[in-house]
């Protein structure tokens, strides 16, 4: 119903608001006049207003700048505009305009990028917030990576989703991806964890409606799973149970539910998919011929949803059909079709913000903004959906494998690049060539660290302090320094004065031969080591501060710069069809 059938000035849908700004190419949002006095004020400036008493005056002469809106290219359904100042009918509105040139709200959610004008206080009303408190960072550097956990939940929530069975449950973190944004922005990892994976959650405190915090207990060697919704769990213990699983400290969390899929997959006017063969999944409800897709609304959650169409039926297998519908959305959001439809735009907003589950660190869209503005211009070949690798839970019997562990082998490398900020994207020869002359004097200046003599063993002196590893992580470190490696001036200093997320040696430049040898010993990075500005006094001891990434007396903090070759892998620019 558009303004004038409806007959009220202040009940305008926002979409009838929207115009088209010949000067600058913008959509602006215009909430001085009525949509349809601005119609009737360009096509006929010279009729007679038709608003009901008391509503503002048409301006005698239309604005020579801004053309009259166009129809049906703004947010769906929504209705807008200032509230009327007291009975009067001269008090002119203020406007509240967010434009996001490029903008990746929609990205925040799937990992693809959404350029929108956004309707400021409509939108910001409709994220939903949680505390976590201290569960993440509660921010961001520019100049560090981002750590984004993306909580996909089984809630039945949303209209229509109570017949998907298990109503009342309070949802579980059914679908799980940890977004690694690297320190330069130029690429991203999207680390699924399978929900089926058996783990250590940690003690969880938790806001209550009251104020009061509440600590949950924590459980060793059960589901991840259950690391969101049971016992009272919010995305805070999930994020923690991450930090645990991964060593990577989480920065905010996005949590979205059935509905989102819904949604999002209308909002942008569907998402192709490919099947290999003829779907005919009966729990799902997914039913398809062998070939091209696009899908949207309850058959795009069916896809995602779905355990027994593709391979073997299992949860690893749905966690790939997943990253390939992601990976599709995105490529959708970023397409000319999209770009260059206001309709669209606002379709995504509404359905974004409506979806969003967030921390406070991000609970605004100014924050989410500011997020967003560092993550607009990556390039979606340079995004890699990976998943952590697993295998069977040797402690259940064949033939009832429900359940999987951690693989070390392959993993531990592949956590060690995303704690080192190591991409796992081929990127091309040409892109990579300005960012390595970039970073060449800084590689030279670290590595040039590392060069030169090593001290003998005896001849270390080093104070060991705990500011983020394991619990007991400095005693254990003396112990193996003092007899595996034969530094006996080494001493332990207990917890640091604050926790830190890496592992940092403090030295004097007199002490370099002894960083050297410790280095060594230790495996740590080049980035590890900070020398200070003065030479130290005889017998001065190093710093040795253990950080989040410390995970144990000898293993190596070195992160690989080549992923392993056996782990799953996919750029989020490449169209893959089911199997």
């Amino acid at each position: 119903m558009d303004a004038q059938s409806r007959g009220r000035a202040d009940e305008i849908d926002p979409a009838d608001q929207w115009v088209l700004n010949p000067r600058t190419g913008n959509y602006e949002l215009r909430l001085d006049r009525s949509a349809a006095q601005q119609q009737r004020s360009v096509a006929a400036p010279r009729r007679r207003s038709s608003a009901r008493p008391g509503a503002p005056a048409a301006p005698k002469t239309p604005s020579p700048a801004v053309p009259g809106p166009r129809r049906g290219e703004g947010p769906p359904g929504r209705r807008g505009g200032s509230p009327r100042k007291g009975g009067g009918g001269g008090g002119g509105r203020r406007k509240k305009i967010l434009v996001i040139t490029g903008g990746t709200l929609a990205f925040l959610l799937v990992g693809g990028s959404l350029g929108a004008y956004l309707y400021y206080n409509h939108l910001n009303g409709n994220l939903k917030v949680t505390d976590v408190g201290d569960a993440g960072t509660g921010g961001f550097k520019k100049d560090q990576p981002i750590n984004i956990l993306v909580i996909g939940t089984d809630k039945r929530s949303g209209a229509g989703n109570e017949g998907y069975g298990d109503a009342e449950s309070v949802g579980h973190a059914d679908t799980t991806i940890l977004f690694h944004v690297s320190k330069d922005r130029s690429n991203a990892t999207a680390l699924s964890i399978p929900r089926d994976l058996i783990t250590n959650i940690p003690a969880c405190p938790t806001k209550q409606p009251d104020g009061s915090t509440k600590t949950i207990p924590g459980e060793k060697g059960t589901r991840f799973n259950i690391s969101l919704g049971q016992e009272g769990r919010d995305p805070g213990c999930t994020m923690r149970t991450v930090k645990e699983i991964t060593g990577v400290t989480v920065d905010h969390f996005m949590m979205v539910d059935f509905n989102a899929v819904k949604v999002l997959s209308t909002a942008v006017g569907g998402v192709p998919v490919c099947v290999e063969k003829a779907v005919d999944d009966k729990d799902s409800k997914l039913k398809l011929d062998a070939g091209e897709h696009r899908l949207q609304g309850e058959q795009a959650l069916a896809f995602v949803r779905t355990r027994h169409a593709f391979a073997n039926g299992s949860d690893l297998d749905r966690i790939k059909t997943q990253q390939q519908f992601l990976g599709s959305m995105m490529r959708e959001m970023k397409s000319k079709e999209t770009l260059t439809s206001p309709k669209k735009f606002f379709s995504l907003a509404e359905a974004a913000t409506k979806s969003l589950n967030v921390d406070s660190g991000i609970g605004s869209i100014d924050k989410l903004t500011d997020l967003a503005g560092e993550l607009k211009d990556m390039n979606l070949k340079n995004i890699t959906f990976t998943t952590l690798p697993v295998l069977d839970n040797p402690a259940e019997p064949e033939g009832k494998k429900a359940t999987v562990v951690i693989e070390h082998k392959s993993a531990d490398p592949l956590l060690k690049m995303i704690q080192g900020d190591v991409s796992l994207t081929e990127v091309e020869q040409k892109e990579q060539a300005a960012k390595d002359a970039a970073d060449a004097e800084a590689k030279s200046k670290a590595d040039a660290l590392l060069q030169g003599n090593r001290a003998p063993a005896g001849d270390v002196r080093v104070d060991v302090y705990n500011g983020g590893g394991p619990g007991g992580s400095a005693s254990t470190t003396l112990t193996w320094l003092q007899n595996s490696k034969g530094v006996n001036k080494a001493s332990n200093r207990g917890n640091a004065p604050a926790k830190v997320d890496t592992t940092q040696l403090e030295y004097a430049p007199n002490q370099a031969d002894q960083a050297r040898a410790l280095a060594d010993m230790m495996g740590l990075p080049a980035t590890a080591l900070k020398m200070g500005s003065a030479d130290a006094a005889p017998k001065t001891p190093m710093k040795l501060t253990l950080g989040a990434d410390f995970k144990g007396a000898g293993v190596s903090m070195t992160a690989p710069q080549k992923a392993p070759e056996d782990i799953q892998r996919v750029e989020a620019d490449k169209a893959v069809c089911a199997k």
